[in-house]
């Protein structure tokens, strides 16, 4: 590799604001912002969604009726389709 002209690749703690969780993950992120965790002094970068608030991961996902939609489609635009 070329010295110089890569990123600099270190730890970065995200930080999930609706669920109010950290997560150390290796990345080249750039940030001004530091937060000390666990005796250390990371950098520090906000989300708002990620694994611990996502409805997909959390089991809170809302279940679209997906025979009620298709129901009322055939219900309403059947007739053009049928021969």
């Amino acid at each position: 590799m070329k010295p110089g002209i890569h990123p600099d690749y270190r730890t970065v703690v995200f930080h999930d604001t609706s669920a109010d969780a950290y997560f150390k993950v290796g990345s080249t992120i750039k940030t001004d912002r530091t937060v000390e965790l666990d005796g250390k002094t990371f950098p520090y970068i906000t989300v708002e969604v990620s694994s611990e608030s996502h409805p997909y991961y959390t089991g809170k996902q809302r279940v679209v009726d997906k025979e009620g939609s298709t129901a009322r489609f055939n219900q309403r635009f059947g007739r053009f389709f049928t021969k």
